[in-house]
């Protein structure tokens, strides 16, 4: 039962919070995974893709469509329903020198796999004094979907950002899905890529540089989506979407919004986060994770080490409800941050409305 829900390829129930110019090239997130797994498979021979029906079914959700018919199926294999097998055999084929493309129909089934994640992979590079490279990608959905239960639905940016050794990327758009991924196959080190089910229907404007096969974006850098002078807002995956809403209502009331999309969860951008505050003097963090040792967290305690004395309100964080996500629609909807509850954030931190703690 729990994998055949593998199968559901939900799209997305909500419109783009995007207006963009009917001139402008556009490409969903899927089809700019694709292209770079593509690109980069055309231009390397030693990266090759593996996951369960990545190949025949070509893929759960279409991400490594056509790309069995173009390379063959020693270059994108179809595993068992194994995930420690697998990933197992992925991180030897790092080791031996190839670039494995690891495929998880959900983050959630990487869980099975977690010792080869940390244990073979994220260590060895620094157990072996740097003899040991070990180039590989573990990619798929993270985070919650819709309809999908508890053991589907959890965010784990924050879970692997604090294990050393590993890189954590998480795109938003499909400008940041193609960089990010073509960045992540061509690193030396292990990198966790976490994609969102509900982005990959989604369709954004791409540049010609975009489209560009030599196209890579920095890891470890994040984007200002949105420039703003009165409260910064940083967020990740899905919900940088929803900050953007939320900072087109804010504008209408009269506060201007800076929103950080981050890209990078490991390396985290301390720097670009640290400058906008120092600016705007407010701070809101949103994520879809739990909220102890969550990302937010992190952000919010780089700020107060590095930028407290510019700071002109208390750092707001908005997260996912601390509980298992629940099943049913309505519950689900409230365990999982919306844009209004950014936007209340925002007026909090801009001392346009009345705190929790006096409503308490």
């Amino acid at each position: 039962m729990l994998r055949a829900i593998r199968h559901k390829n939900i799209l997305p129930a909500f419109s783009a919070f995007r207006a963009f110019s009917s001139s402008a090239k556009e490409m969903t997130v899927r089809e700019a995974l694709n292209s770079a797994l593509d690109e980069e498979m055309s231009a390397d021979p030693k990266v090759f893709l593996m996951g369960e029906e990545v190949g025949e079914y070509q893929g759960a959700y279409k991400i490594t469509k056509g790309l069995l018919d173009k390379y063959g199926p020693e270059r994108v294999l179809d595993t068992p329903i194994t995930e420690a097998g697998f990933t197992g055999i992925g991180v030897g084929a790092a080791y031996y020198g190839l670039r494995p493309v690891v495929e998880f129909m959900t983050f959630n089934f990487s869980m099975q796999a977690i010792d080869h994640i940390i244990n073979s992979a994220a260590k060895s590079n620094y157990m072996s004094a740097g003899q040991i490279s070990v180039p590989i990608v573990f990619r798929g959905p993270n985070g919650a979907a819709a309809g999908v239960g508890a053991q589907h639905s959890q965010c784990y940016a924050a879970w692997y950002a604090s294990c050393p050794g590993l890189k954590v990327l998480s795109p938003y758009s499909s400008e940041d899905a193609r960089g990010l991924l073509k960045a992540a196959i061509r690193d030396p080190d292990p990198v966790v890529f976490l994609e969102n089910e509900l982005l990959y229907g989604e369709s954004f404007p791409v540049s010609a540089e975009v489209l560009d096969s030599s196209f890579c974006l920095p890891i470890g850098k994040a984007k200002i989506e949105r420039e703003g002078k009165d409260v910064t807002i940083t967020a990740f995956s899905k919900m940088v979407g929803y900050a953007l809403k939320a900072a087109e209502i804010l504008a209408k009331e009269g506060i201007s919004a800076e929103v950080i999309n981050l890209r990078s969860i490991r390396p985290l951008d301390r720097s670009t986060i640290n400058a906008s505050v120092r600016k705007t003097n407010r701070l809101v963090t949103v994520e879809e994770g739990f909220p102890q040792h969550g990302v937010g967290a992190e952000i919010c305690t780089s700020v107060i080490e590095e930028s407290f004395g510019y700071l002109d309100a208390p750092v707001e964080r908005i997260a996912g409800a601390d509980v298992p996500m629940p099943y049913a629609a309505n519950l689900e909807r409230m365990a999982v941050p919306q844009v209004e509850d950014i936007v209340r954030a925002a007026k909090r931190a801009c001392y346009r409305s009345v705190p929790l703690a006096a409503t308490a």
